[in-house]
């Protein structure tokens, strides 16, 4: 009964009510203060990090106007809760191409350059100073200090950056082509790549040379490396911290490199190993300018995420104890990527609850379409292997986190969705028996293009 009268009094609310109930507090979570218009006030009056209510443009009142240092950086469309928001992003576009007092043009008439609409559960996000940028879900405002990170980077430059970085000379040609095939499909506006080798072929080096790239150009600033359990974390972080960057000089020596804390049985070895913890602080209040890497398994971001109560059913590894829920905004890292993504774990592991996520997001997000299996090029030296099995059921539960949170795109059609966040899903190709036989782990194909694919996701 009381589910009905719910029910009854949702359909019933009022659009001011949707506001003042459920969109005012999402803004004031963001970190904007909600104020309302005044005709005439000066704008320098209305202070930082405004959110002003019926701001009038020359297309009529917008429903919030978010205000930060005397200019408009976004504007928000509110409709009741029972109507859906994503078909009246056309109305903040509108208002957008209405202020007028912003002096700034960012194509096409627009004058405020992120738009929103939402109902007070949904929020829709466009940002339209790139005719190809797609609109996309989120799960909550972006903060004060997000919305000013994105206005003030320079994507063409960092990609013009990117593209006149020298070559590293230490790796193969098949692993500069996957690099280029990275980057080729950030620069076609894709968000989602998946990179599959040969096992043994380098792949992780790979990764961090692109991980390198990114951030030396400006592309990505705030990167997390997702992996599969403790012992795996330990082998990148030794990966990264033994990459020669550039000359003389070590990947950790130029990026800060964090991971969480390690148990002995995780080192695979007696060496010296002391990885910095990385501060709470880096991810729940990411600042500008910040660049660093965190290394991660997908146990750990579980718990950061779900809580501890998510961690006991998705896996047979002891539980970090001193892994606690977090508040991890929708701005936190700008590259993410997923290595060994192919590791597959029984269906009971899955979280409790987290069963319809993955299942709406495993074909769309790790999978975008089945394929028959394909095999690789092959010569005398080169191994055979098939297209790889299912991503882990943690993996996609943690997706399934980042597409809500706004870390994926949600994406259709072509899959041009705008500058970052981008995600990376690295795969090792087995053979189709399962794993390559021994002797053949340490081939290297020595033809540029063999052990390795680039997909970029659609």
């Amino acid at each position: 009964m009381g589910t009905e009268e719910d029910s009854s009094q949702v359909s019933l609310e009022l659009e001011r009510q949707t506001r003042s109930q459920r969109i005012d507090p999402k803004l004031k979570a963001a970190g904007w203060h909600v104020v309302l218009f005044v005709s005439g006030k000066p704008f320098a009056d209305y202070g930082n990090q405004a959110a002003i209510t019926e701001f009038e443009t020359e297309a009529g009142p917008a429903d919030y106007a978010l205000w930060d240092h005397s200019e408009a950086l976004g504007v928000v469309e509110a409709k009741k809760v029972t109507l859906g928001p994503q078909g009246v992003l056309t109305q903040a576009e509108r208002y957008s191409r209405g202020f007028t007092a912003n002096p700034i043009d960012y194509g096409d008439g627009f004058r405020v350059p992120f738009l929103y609409s939402t109902n007070g559960e949904v929020i829709w996000f466009h940002d339209i100073r790139n005719s190809l940028n797609r609109s996309r879900r989120i799960s909550a405002f972006h903060t004060p200090a997000a919305l000013r990170e994105m206005l003030d980077r320079d994507s063409a430059a960092e990609l013009k950056a990117l593209e006149a970085l020298p070559a590293n000379p230490y790796l193969r040609p098949y692993q500069h082509e996957a690099n280029e095939g990275i980057e080729g499909a950030i620069r076609n506006r894709k968000r989602k790549m998946l990179v599959a080798m040969a096992t043994g072929t380098g792949k992780t080096v790979t990764l961090v040379n692109e991980v390198y790239r990114l951030m030396k150009s400006g592309v990505a600033r705030r990167v997390l490396f997702l992996v599969d359990r403790r012992a795996l974390a330990a082998q990148a972080v030794r990966t990264f911290t033994s990459f020669e960057a550039e000359p003389g000089l070590k990947f950790d020596k130029i990026y800060e490199l964090y991971s969480q804390r390690f148990f002995r049985d995780d080192l695979d070895d007696d060496r010296a190993f002391d990885p910095r913890v990385i501060p709470t602080g880096y991810l729940t209040d990411p600042q500008i300018g910040q660049a660093f890497v965190y290394v991660s398994t997908i146990k750990r971001m579980t718990i950061n995420l779900y809580g501890r109560d998510a961690a006991f059913s998705i896996g047979d590894e002891a539980v970090d104890e001193d892994a606690e829920k977090l508040d991890i905004p929708i701005h936190a890292f700008d590259l993410i990527i997923a290595d060994e993504c192919h590791r597959g774990t029984p269906r009971r592991s899955s979280p409790p609850g987290a069963g319809r996520l993955i299942t709406s997001t495993a074909s769309r997000l790790a999978s975008p379409r089945r394929r028959r299996p394909t095999r690789w090029p092959t010569s005398s030296r080169s191994p055979t292997a098939t297209t790889t099995s299912a991503p882990s059921r943690r993996l996609l539960a943690v997706l399934a986190w980042a597409r809500e949170r706004a870390l994926i795109a949600q994406e259709e059609g072509p899959g041009l969705g705008g500058p970052g966040p981008f995600f990376v899903f690295a795969s090792s190709a087995s053979s189709s028996s399962g794993s390559l036989p021994s002797r053949d782990r340490d081939v290297r194909p020595r033809e540029a293009g063999e052990g390795k694919r680039v997909t970029p996701a659609v």
